[in-house]
């Protein structure tokens, strides 16, 4: 399977330096060349972005992922919260960043964009369909939740209430990031389809995942990535 997509998908969730509105338009061309039923879904973000100001982009990824975030990137915080799962996956995740050499400085280890960059650079195939079947794609879908219209008007009702700073309405119909998001999570289910999703899916709750609804899935049980390596 070509890999080299979850590159230019990466580059999405980065914070957006000078080169983002170039790697937005690259990802766009790699979408309608190997995925075009996917891409459609993607020009909504992909206009927005060649259309706006660095100034106005750097200002939504900053509400979606940082300020006032809508969700996170780090997807040990996405899957596990504040449980000490987290602690043994995020170690877990800084081992096999190593083993491929990636410096994911100043970002976590289990950072969105450099977990799928361990997806495209890894040549361990039986690692890499583990970690997207039973991490990334949880761990997205859980993401794409967040940005559902109710959560959404909950959140900002508390910030208002909370008088933190102005809420800022980033696009008429909903945060654009949500169909970067989209794409993401297609692209994977469509890669991965062949491995039975439903059979490997765990679930996430507020005291990380039970063991008994991960099975044999080693990055979180009481191996825990024992075969995401030690």
């Amino acid at each position: 399977m070509k890999k080299e997509q979850y590159i230019a998908l990466s580059k999405l969730f980065l914070y957006p330096k000078g080169d983002y509105q170039e790697d937005v338009a690259t990802c766009l061309l790699l979408l309608e060349e190997q995925y075009p039923e996917i891409a459609p879904g993607f020009h909504r973000f992909s206009d927005f972005i060649a259309g706006s100001t660095p100034y106005e982009i750097e200002e939504i990824f900053g509400i979606t992922f940082h300020i006032q975030a809508i969700c996170y990137l780090d997807i040990g915080y996405v899957l596990f919260g504040e449980d000490y799962s987290r602690g043994e996956f995020l170690l877990n995740m800084k081992k096999e960043q190593a083993n491929i050499n990636h410096d994911c400085e100043p970002e976590l280890a289990d950072n969105l964009p450099h977990v799928l960059q361990l997806l495209s650079i890894s040549t361990d195939q039986e690692l890499v369909e583990e970690l997207a079947v039973k991490v990334v794609i949880p761990a997205v879908e859980k993401m794409l939740e967040e940005f559902g219209n109710e959560r959404l008007r909950l959140r900002k009702k508390i910030n208002k209430r909370k008088q933190k700073v102005v809420i800022m309405e980033d696009v008429v119909n909903g945060n654009i990031y949500q169909n970067a998001i989209q794409a993401l999570l297609r692209v994977l289910k469509q890669d991965f389809e062949g491995v039975d999703f439903e059979a490997h899916k765990i679930e996430a709750s507020t005291k990380g995942f039970e063991a008994a609804a991960c099975g044999s899935c080693s990055f979180i049980n009481n191996k825990t990535i024992n075969t995401v390596r030690t």
